[in-house]
C-alpha cells in the first residue's frame, strides 16, 4: 500500500488525525479575510464584463505580426476611444473586442483596422453582439443559480437535516464570492464561459461537502446513547476519514483544469478556455477548502447548540474526569504503601516462614 493510502486508512480508523473542529476559529478568520478582500476588489475594481454583456463588435484577423498591445492601441484609435480587448490566437491571429460599437460604426472600424494591420478587409471576420443578448444570458444564469440553490437546500434538508443544508448553502456562497472576487482582482473578462464555469463549480463543491456529511450522518447515529465522544469529535473524525479522498478528488479535477488555464489559455491563447478554466480552478480549490474547513465546522457549531448535544458533552466530560481520577488513585495508594512499613514488607505474611522456622528449632531442642 502506498504511503498516502496507508495514511488514508489510518485516518479512517481514527489512529491519527488533525483537530479541524478545534481550530475552526482560525479557518473562519481566514475565510472572512479572503471574502472581505474579494468583496473589496469587486466593489473597487468591478467586473470586466465581456462584449456579450455590454454589446459591441468582435473582429477576428488573419495572421499578423502586430503585437496584442499594439493592436489594442490601433483598435481604440480606429473606434474613436472605445475600450478594446485583444487576444493573441493560435497561428498569429488576433481576436479584437471593441465595446459599444453598433452596425454603422463597425464597418469604418473594420476598414481602418485592415489598413493599419496591413491585411485584406475581406479576411477580417466581424460579428456584432447586442447588449440585450448578454442581459438575457445573465438573467437566465441568475435564474438557474437561484433554482439550483433552492433545490440543494431542499435535498440536503430531506436527506440530512436543515443544519447541514444551511452550512452547505453558506459554503456555496463562500465559493462563489471568492471566485467572482478573483475575477475582479485579476481583471479577467466575464463571458458566457465564465457563467458556465461558475455554475459548474457548484456541483464540485457540493460533492465534497455531501461526502463529509454522509460520513458524519452515519457516524453520529445514536450518538446520545454513548458517552465516549462528543458531536464535535465525531465530526472531526468524519473530516479526517474522508480527507484523503477529498484531496485526491480535488487534485485529479484540478490537473486538467490547470492544463487548460496555464497551457491552453496562457501559451496557446485559447480565448474562452481562459474564462471557463479560471472559474473552475479557483472554484474547485475554494470548494475543497470550504467542504473541510467551513461546512462541517459550521454544522458542528449549529448542532452543539442543541440541549441534547450540550448534555452529551457534559456526560462525556464527567466520564473522562471520573476515569482520570481513578487512574490517579492507584498511584496515590502506591505512594502511601511505600511509606508504610507494613507495605514495605517489614511485617506480614513474608515473616511467617521465618517464625515457623524458629518454632521448629525450639521444638527440636526440646526433643534433644
Amino acid at each position: 500500500m502506498s504511503k498516502l493510502g496507508n495514511l488514508g486508512a489510518r485516518l479512517y480508523r481514527g489512529e491519527v488525525g488533525y483537530d479541524f473542529i478545534g481550530k475552526r476559529k482560525i479557518w473562519y478568520g481566514i475565510s472572512i479575510l479572503i471574502t472581505v478582500v474579494a468583496i473589496v476588489g469587486l466593489a473597487v475594481r468591478g467586473l470586466n464584463m465581456g462584449i456579450e454583456f455590454s454589446g459591441g463588435a468582435v473582429l477576428t484577423t488573419p495572421k499578423t505580426s502586430v503585437s496584442a498591445s499594439e493592436a489594442q492601441h490601433l483598435a481604440e484609435s480606429a473606434s474613436g476611444g472605445h475600450q478594446a480587448v485583444v487576444q493573441k490566437l493560435g497561428g498569429g491571429a488576433l481576436r479584437i473586442q471593441i465595446s459599444g460599437l453598433d452596425t454603422q460604426q463597425a464597418v469604418p472600424v473594420q476598414e481602418k483596422l485592415a489598413a493599419d494591420l496591413k491585411v485584406p478587409v475581406k479576411e477580417i471576420n466581424t460579428q456584432l453582439v447586442g447588449p440585450s443578448w448578454g442581459e438575457e444570458i445573465a438573467n437566465k444564469a441568475w435564474l438557474g443559480l437561484g433554482i439550483f440553490m433552492v433545490l440543494v437546500v431542499i435535498y440536503l434538508a430531506i436527506a440530512f437535516e436543515w443544519r447541514m443544508a444551511l452550512a452547505a448553502l453558506i459554503a456555496l456562497i463562500h465559493d462563489l464570492t471568492i471566485t467572482v472576487g478573483v475575477y475582479a482582482l485579476i481583471g479577467f473578462e466575464v463571458t458566457p464561459g465564465t457563467v458556465i464555469g461558475l455554475l459548474t463549480i457548484l456541483g464540485y463543491s457540493l460533492y465534497d461537502t455531501v461526502v463529509v456529511f454522509d460520513s458524519l450522518k452515519e457516524a453520529s447515529q445514536g450518538i446520545t446513547k454513548q458517552t465516549r465522544f462528543t458531536y464535535s469529535e465525531v465530526a472531526n473524525r468524519s473530516i479526517n476519514g474522508t480527507l484523503v479522498r477529498s484531496i485526491n478528488t480535488t487534485v485529479v479535477a484540478l490537473l486538467p483544469v490547470a492544463g487548460l488555464l496555464f497551457v491552453g489559455g496562457g501559451v496557446l491563447g485559447a480565448g474562452m478556455l481562459n474564462d471557463i478554466s479560471l472559474a473552475l480552478f479557483v472554484g474547485l480549490a475554494a470548494g475543497a477548502y470550504s467542504s473541510i474547513f467551513i461546512a462541517t465546522p459550521l454544522v458542528s457549531d449549529l448542532k452543539n447548540t442543541e440541549p441534547q448535544m450540550k448534555a452529551l458533552a457534559k456526560r462525556v466530560q464527567a466520564k473522562r474526569a471520573s476515569a482520570a481520577a481513578k487512574e490517579t488513585e492507584p498511584q496515590d495508594g502506591d505512594a502511601e504503601r511505600g511509606d508504610d512499613p507494613a507495605a514495605a514488607g517489614l511485617v506480614g505474611p513474608r515473616s511467617q516462614p521465618a517464625a515457623r522456622s524458629r518454632g521448629r528449632g525450639r521444638t527440636s531442642g526440646k526433643r534433644r
